[in-house]
């Protein structure tokens, strides 16, 4: 017994390309989808690292920088060499971030009197970011001179912040900075920079 040849089906040059036209266009979408993943997450790597090393972004809890900060604002901050009177600055505080204005640094010697009024190296600080001054929560023994290598730290709501005026939070140490608070991401209607 003899077996019957097997009939190819003749395929047309056109019905090739229109198919090998589709298959390549498959792999270059797959190409394409892969590069764009690998951009994406290069990308997002980067801007991670940004944010956590260079401008931390930060959320304020709390009303002890009332008025200039609200609860809820969104703020960055810029990693910085160190704090100059009147900065705003973050920094950890066991394990959490606080925002206070730097009031002085080594060797200023701070005085505050029984109304809130506040004075660095004898002369009385202008505060036009005050609301009401206040002498607040204090257990730190005034004249006092900030240590070497740290920051008098005070929160714009005086009545109500804790802060280097109690010895509980004290001067903060370099070490402890997260960098200067520079501009306000929310609310948009009071987006900017921050005095």
């Amino acid at each position: 017994m003899t077996e019957a040849p097997q009939k190819t089906k003749k395929v047309s040059a056109a019905v090739l390309e229109k198919e090998l036209m589709r298959v390549e266009s498959g792999i270059r979408f797959r190409r394409t989808l892969m590069s764009t993943a690998f951009t994406l997450a290069i990308v997002a790597a980067i801007a991670v690292l940004i944010a956590t090393m260079l401008l931390p972004v930060l959320r304020i809890y709390g009303a002890s920088m009332a008025p200039t900060l609200s609860e809820g604002d969104v703020v960055v901050s810029v990693k910085t060499g160190g704090a100059a009177p009147g900065d705003l600055v973050a920094f950890y505080y066991g394990n959490k971030v606080l925002v206070k204005r730097c009031i002085g640094t080594a060797g200023d010697i701070i005085d505050m009197d029984e109304e809130g009024n506040v004075s660095v190296n004898g002369e009385m600080l202008e505060e036009p970011y005050l609301t009401e001054k206040d002498r607040g929560e204090s257990d730190v023994e005034f004249p006092y001179q900030v240590p070497e290598g740290r920051c008098f730290v005070m929160g714009d709501q005086r009545k109500t912040s804790i802060d280097s005026r109690n010895t509980l939070v004290g001067c903060i140490a370099s070490e402890q900075m997260i960098g200067k608070v520079a501009f306000r991401l929310w609310p948009l209607g009071r987006l900017g920079t921050i005095r």
